[in-house]
């Protein structure tokens, strides 16, 4: 190891203090935030043990994290958010006295940032802002964004008949209301059903066309990918869209529009 000079020292330990430049690997490391609640939604509903695309390098420095204080084992800092990471996280989130659905496992901006003390910082970090209003219904700014650039790109006006953290919800809704995130769109003036959910995945949606034929009245349900506000259930739902299939309990194949699969976040960036 090279020792610098005294005075080299002097002026390197200045110039971090200056510029707020990190002298050591772990205070400069990075975690995406965007890369690892992807990973959260879509690893657990995986059929192996792959790793999400972009997400490895950051998952598994939370997965040290873990593993430093007990809760997961070393085996599985892996860069795979699977289940067994689910349940650590769950862990970790209860220990800082997270209650419900603040404590399913799925990793929001505050709990994501006190694991990190002294190990990494957080970029490209997700905010779904205050709750708000859409025709009547509960949903926060972040899903409001996304059904008016929905509405903008396909050239129609979304209305509301269920919003989000809506406990119990509509019958048959099994509990994917309950956070945020998740909205059910009434067709009843929509006339090309198909371009209304190809919009609406465009931007950043898992979306489907309910109907009678699956027990629903006609509507289109919506998922808000990466909401960290969002039910156990809805992130479900959106392990079957990233797996090509229906988000209902028969796990049946995606009869949706296809396209490319995005956050919000990605879709901002073109």
């Amino acid at each position: 190891m090279r020792i610098l000079p005294a005075a080299a020292m002097v002026t390197a330990l200045s110039g971090a203090l200056l510029t707020g430049t990190a002298l050591d690997g772990a205070a400069a490391t990075k975690v995406n935030m965007e890369s690892v609640v992807k990973a959260a939604q879509w690893d657990p509903y995986k059929s192996d043990e792959s790793v999400t695309p972009g997400a490895g390098d950051s998952v598994k420095t939370v997965e040290e994290a873990l593993a430093a204080k007990k809760l997961l084992d070393k085996k599985y800092v892996d860069g795979h958010f699977g289940s067994v990471t689910v349940k650590a996280y769950q862990k970790y989130q209860k220990s800082l006295g997270y209650t419900g659905l603040a404590a399913s496992g799925f990793p929001g901006k505050g709990s994501l940032a006190k694991l990190g003390s002294g190990r990494y910082s957080l970029d490209h970090t997700i905010t779904v802002g205050a709750k708000t209003s859409m025709n009547g219904k509960t949903v926060n700014k972040r899903t409001a964004s996304m059904i008016k650039a929905a509405g903008k790109k396909s050239g129609m006006n979304f209305s509301l008949t269920q919003g989000s953290y809506n406990p119990g919800g509509v019958g048959g809704s099994a509990g994917t209301h309950d956070g945020g995130g998740v909205v059910d769109i009434s067709v009843q003036n929509i006339g090309n059903r198909s371009k209304a959910v190809k919009a609406l995945r465009e931007v950043g949606f898992a979306a489907w066309e309910r109907t009678p034929a699956q027990g629903f009245a006609r509507h289109i349900h919506a998922v808000a990918i990466s909401d960290t506000d969002m039910a156990p259930q809805a992130q479900a739902q959106v392990g079957d869209y990233f797996k090509g299939l229906n988000g209902l309990a028969s796990h049946g194949k995606d009869d949706g529009p296809k396209v490319k699969k995005v956050t919000w976040e990605e879709y901002q960036r073109g």
